[in-house]
C-alpha cells in the first residue's frame, strides 16, 4: 500500500466518527465547514482481499441522513429513477466503471502480486463491490462517491434529499 496521506490527529478523528479503527485510509478526500474529515478514500485492499468502498463516508450526521433515506425506502426509489432514465442509466454505469479505473490505478504496482481471482473481483466489481450496476448496495457510497466530486447520479439525488451536508458544529465539539 503507498504510504497514507492521512494524519494520526484525522485518524483518531475518523476512529471516532466511525466508531472502529480504520486500516487502510488513504487519505481524507473532503473536509466539512468545520474541517473534520467528511470522506476518506480507502486503500482497495483489505487483509488481502477486496475492500469494495474506495470513497468511505466519516461524517456522522450525513451518515445519519443517508440512513435515515435508506430506512425511508429511498433505495427502491432512486433504483426506480435511474432505470426509467436512460441518461442516469448510462451515467451510473460510467460511474461504477471510472471507480473501477481509480481503483486499479491504485494497485497499479501491486498487481503482480495478487490472485487472478482477485484481479477478476476488483475489475467486475463496482461502487461497493455491486456487481450487477443497474441496482443500488448503499446511498452512503455513493453520497461519498459525489461529495468528492465524482458524477454520481445516486449521489447527487440523495444531495438534493440532504439538502444541508454539514452539522451544527455543537455535534462536531464531541469529536
Amino acid at each position: 500500500m503507498d504510504s497514507p496521506d492521512v494524519s494520526k490527529e484525522d485518524l483518531k478523528i475518523i476512529e471516532k466518527q466511525l466508531g472502529r479503527i480504520v486500516s487502510n485510509a488513504l487519505n481524507v478526500e473532503e473536509r466539512c465547514i468545520y474541517g473534520y474529515p467528511q470522506v476518506i478514500k480507502s486503500f482497495p485492499l483489505k487483509d488481502g482481499k477486496p475492500f469494495p468502498t474506495l470513497y468511505w463516508l466519516t461524517c456522522p450526521y450525513l451518515v445519519e441522513e443517508v440512513s435515515k433515506l435508506e430506512a425511508q425506502g429511498k433505495i427502491t426509489e432512486i433504483e426506480k429513477i435511474i432505470q426509467n432514465d436512460p441518461e442516469l442509466r448510462m451515467q451510473m454505469i460510467r460511474a461504477h466503471k471510472e471507480e473501477i479505473e481509480k481503483r486499479m490505478k491504485i494497485l497499479e504496482g501491486e498487481l503482480n502480486s495478487l490472485s487472478k481471482n482477485i484481479i477478476k473481483k476488483l475489475k467486475e466489481t463496482g461502487i461497493g463491490g455491486i456487481k450487477n450496476f443497474s441496482t443500488i448496495k448503499c446511498l452512503h457510497l455513493h453520497y461519498a462517491s459525489y461529495l468528492v466530486g465524482e458524477n454520481n447520479p445516486v449521489g447527487e439525488i440523495v444531495d438534493r434529499y440532504i439538502g444541508k451536508n454539514y452539522c451544527d458544529d455543537k455535534k462536531c465539539e464531541k469529536l
